[in-house]
């Protein structure tokens, strides 16, 4: 077959290509270097995987998502395509005879991440392989712009040493000029060709609805219609709680964050694919990867902390071209909430030198010494020492190994954790008949009240000072709780590992990256900035805001956001006086909030709560203390 086409028919039984798709597949074919951004659901692996079938050797991807790796295998692999990939937890003996396969065994794609590529064992291999083409999939997070750093994006450009003959494709489905201008100097892109498809999508309402109950317009917005929904919330705990709530208004849903055990992950998405469970309650976490045409509703009850992950969440709403909505629900209470969260956390220079400092003190490293070592530590008790902010010290460590001052090892995701696996009376009667656990349980439960729901992360230190006892005391009991089958306790002494990558000379390291980590702090600024001129400005097209964000200038607006809508149904004069008499109707009997009289008038609740303002305003209705209106003269 020498045709996109045969190959688009044969493996994926399509007759024709998405719009972009062939043009970036015929580039690919003629070994040029590419840029390539297409929306959310708009084909991205197609576009490497068709020039890569048709050209001898092995296409090496690199992504981010150990879940979207798997996802993307176990699809080929199902069309008899050789793929594979090289995830976490794999013996080193294993690695050495996957690779060998890649060489050998007549694959056609190897899928790796970027910190597995760090390896010189993979590196070595690379060399060897007869590779057709370099796919890097969510590209922005290469950019010192992106919105998901990665440090290990950073390093991807060894590709190009290894392999400086192999062209290299970059995917995204979010990236502004800056950013695909920086990816493409990062990934040492010759000659590159931008192919872009228009970031606009014809069937997704964007809406922001600013409301005080957030959950009575959730309710409203998912009783719309009985398809699937998407909600994004900032917690782990505000997933659970959510789901409590929605389940109890009869709304079939499921929570997911990143400390979910991976079966369980695993189970809830497939409830929620299946149609077992209709809303899925989430956080950043969730979605990836995920292609689910049907949902019609994606609602955000926080603020994101960027446009570019507003944009991807939102998108994973109307996939099969029909109407969907992805909707904002804020309130003036979301904006300190947002700079407390990202801003607050943000390392300026001070604090980065602080930590590096106290990294170099805590492991007795000597001035102009300390260059690849290697040091495992307890983070917490880290912080706990110097009386640090844990959020900022571990942001700061982020940036110094961005920087290459040194390592930050992902073994930094391995926390302590804990989970009962017996319901709260059961805990009341075995305690009753053990009461040498009594404290240390207790004082666990009050602290994470959540146990009882999922694994949380938790710090010994805390419980064992609300117990009264040591952190090594505390650490005991709770494994002893766990072969009673009382717990799920995951404990590791040494939950952080750093590798420092030049000598220690203090401020003299430091000093020549202060440029970078300003801009940093000025980039994470600039777009939390964006966020919320996003949400105030009620006077543009939402659909165009996103669009010129992204650097799209001609467009129109959409006719159909929150902001378009409101212009259609613009209150005039007559409108008024109809609102105005049917309040008036209402309030003649008892007292009403807005939100009752919205429930009972034929009108949209804006218009109501700006009729409200002007009868207030002229002396017309008062306030009750229960935050409900009356007629004056009542």
């Amino acid at each position: 077959m020498n045709k996109p086409e045969e190959i688009l028919k044969q493996y994926w039984g399509f007759d024709y290509f998405r719009p972009l798709q062939k043009e970036i597949i015929q580039e690919l074919l003629e070994n040029r270097d590419v840029i390539a951004l297409l929306p959310t659901g708009g084909g991205k692996s197609l576009c490497f995987q068709i020039p890569a079938l048709m050209k001898p050797g092995i296409c090496i991807v690199i992504s981010p998502l150990v879940a979207l790796m798997e996802d993307q295998v176990k699809a080929l692999q199902a069309k008899n395509i050789k793929a594979m990939a090289l995830t976490g937890g794999i013996a080193f003996k294993e690695v050495d005879t996957m690779l060998d396969n890649c060489i050998y065994g007549n694959y056609k794609f190897l899928y790796i991440s970027p910190e597995r590529l760090q390896q010189e064992l993979v590196q070595e291999r690379i060399k060897q392989m007869q590779v057709n083409l370099i796919a890097v999939d969510e590209a922005h997070c290469i950019s010192q712009w992106g919105h998901d750093f990665r440090p290990a994006y950073r390093n991807i450009a060894l590709l190009r040493e290894l392999k400086p003959e192999v062209n290299i494709v970059g995917l995204t489905a979010t990236a502004t000029l800056p950013v695909v201008k920086d990816i493409a100097q990062q990934l040492e892109l010759r000659e590159v060709k931008v192919l872009q498809k228009s970031f606009r999508r014809e069937n997704l309402a964007y809406m922001v609805k600013e409301v005080e109950d957030k959950n009575y317009y959730l309710e409203q917005l998912l009783k719309e219609h009985d398809e699937a929904g998407i909600i994004y919330v900032r917690t782990r705990k505000a997933t659970i709680e959510l789901e409590h709530f929605l389940v109890k208004k009869g709304i079939s849903a499921t929570s997911f964050h990143g400390g979910l055990p991976k079966a369980e992950k695993s189970s809830r998405l497939q409830q929620w694919l299946k149609e077992e469970k209709r809303v899925m309650v989430a956080t950043s976490a969730f979605g990836m990867g995920i292609d689910k045409a049907n949902v019609r509703t994606v609602i955000h009850i926080n603020l994101p902390e960027s446009l570019e992950s507003y944009f991807q969440e939102a998108g994973r709403a109307g996939r099969d071209g029909k109407p969907a909505k992805a909707v904002v629900l804020t309130n003036k209470s979301d904006i300190p909430l947002l700079k407390n969260q990202f801003l607050a956390t943000l390392p300026g220079v001070d604090i980065v030198k602080l930590i590096y400092k106290k990294l170099n003190s805590y492991f007795r490293i000597a001035y102009g010494e300390g260059e690849g070592e290697e040091h495992y530590f307890n983070f917490y008790q880290f912080c706990q020492k110097y009386e640090l902010n844990t959020l900022l010290a571990y942001n700061a460590m982020l940036l110094l190994d961005r920087v290459s001052v040194l390592t930050l090892s992902e073994q930094f995701q391995k926390k302590t954790r804990l989970q009962f696996l017996i319901s709260g009376k059961k805990v009341t009667w075995f305690l009753e008949g053990n009461p040498q656990y009594d404290p240390v349980v207790k004082a666990a439960l009050r602290t994470y009240g959540g146990a009882f729901d999922s694994l949380v992360d938790i710090n010994l230190e805390i419980i064992a000072g609300k117990a009264g006892t040591s952190s090594q005391e505390t650490a005991k009991l709770l494994q002893q709780l766990h072969k009673e089958g009382i717990i799920e306790f995951e404990h590791h002494q040494h939950d952080t590992r750093v590798t420092f990558l030049v000598p220690r000379e203090d401020d003299i390291t430091i000093n020549p990256v202060i440029p970078y980590i300003k801009l940093q702090e000025k980039t994470k600024k600039d777009k939390i900035q964006q966020v919320l001129a996003y949400v105030n400005n009620d006077k543009q097209c939402k659909s165009e805001q996103l669009l010129h964000y992204f650097g799209e200038k001609n467009t129109d607006p959409c006719g159909i956001c929150s902001v378009c809508k409101s212009v259609t149904t613009k209150l005039d004069r007559e409108g008024m006086k109809k609102i105005y008499f049917a309040i008036i109707g209402l309030l003649e009997d008892r007292e009403y909030s807005s939100r009752e009289m919205a429930e009972n008038l034929p009108f949209p609740e804006e218009h109501i709560i700006k009729v409200l303002g002007l009868l207030i305003e002229k002396g017309a209705l008062a306030t009750t203390a229960a935050n409900k209106y009356k007629l004056k003269h009542l």
